[in-house]
């Protein structure tokens, strides 16, 4: 029995007339609790990303041409005529992380950070500050991954592929929350997607690469939460990474 406002009530009825739990009400409540705790690792990802911007900003030519040593070294790409002896074809595989940092222009980074605060923060909170790390490099390697597949020659740099990964985050989270893909994960996704086609010079591999790592990263940390392997999980994040840099990897040989 539960004491109600009109008296002593039993189990069945003691909700009658309580709201009933809805979309609307539970975004309320994740932006409530956005606002009252931080999210560090978020933080701290934006303020990797803007250090490293303002360093090729010094190096290159101002904030809408960043360039210079940590430029040409930390962009993506297989092999380029005017690169001779370097790229993932000459064995600088750091390049499939390195370039997740970097930016074109300040309005590619603009977008990237704020799109990162905002998505970044709900996840982070959702799943804690060590497995959104794990999530997001994970999808970001995978989105290196992606971009070299499609585009082995283009040099890329951007964090959209992390982003796109977090997206994908979001996707899972929130189908474990509702049984339901049809949601405003999904909507969020089908509209970026529709831009990274719409928009030239976007990296529609290094996207689509991102949300498939950040969807398979998410899946495995939700299906063994309740594991006595908890270690499980993370470990099954990092095999995303991995395996996307061995798929890179066979990709600049030329084996597939």
């Amino acid at each position: 029995m539960h004491h109600a406002p009109v008296g002593i009530r039993c189990p069945e009825h003691a909700n009658i007339g309580a709201p009933k739990p809805s979309a609307t009400r539970t975004a309320r409540q994740l932006r409530g609790s956005f606002t009252r705790h931080p999210a560090p690792a978020t933080a701290s990802l934006i303020g990797l990303n803007v250090l490293v911007y303002l360093v090729t900003v010094a190096q290159g030519g101002g904030l809408n041409a960043p360039g210079g040593k940590l430029f040409d070294k930390g962009a993506l790409f297989v092999s380029v005529p005017f690169s001779t002896g370097s790229g993932l074809a000459h064995g600088e595989w750091w390049r499939l992380f390195t370039a997740m940092f970097l930016h074109a222009g300040m309005v590619h980074i603009a977008f990237n950070m704020f799109a990162l605060w905002v998505l970044g923060s709900w996840v982070e909170q959702a799943i804690g500050a060590f497995r959104f790390v794990l999530v997001y490099i994970s999808a970001g390697l995978a989105g290196s991954t992606g971009a070299i597949l499609v585009t082995p020659n283009s040099p890329t740099v951007g964090a959209s592929g992390a982003i796109f990964g977090i997206m994908g985050a979001l996707l899972i989270l929130e189908y474990m929350a509702t049984g339901s893909l049809a949601g405003q994960a999904m909507t969020l996704i089908v509209i970026n997607l529709a831009l990274s086609v719409a928009i030239p010079n976007i990296s529609l591999g290094g996207h689509v690469g991102g949300l498939i790592g950040g969807i398979v990263g998410t899946f495995a940390l939700a299906t063994t939460r309740y594991r006595r392997q908890r270690w499980l999980g993370p470990v099954l994040v990092v095999a995303v990474g991995v395996i996307s840099v061995a798929i890179a990897v066979a990709r600049a040989r030329g084996t597939i």
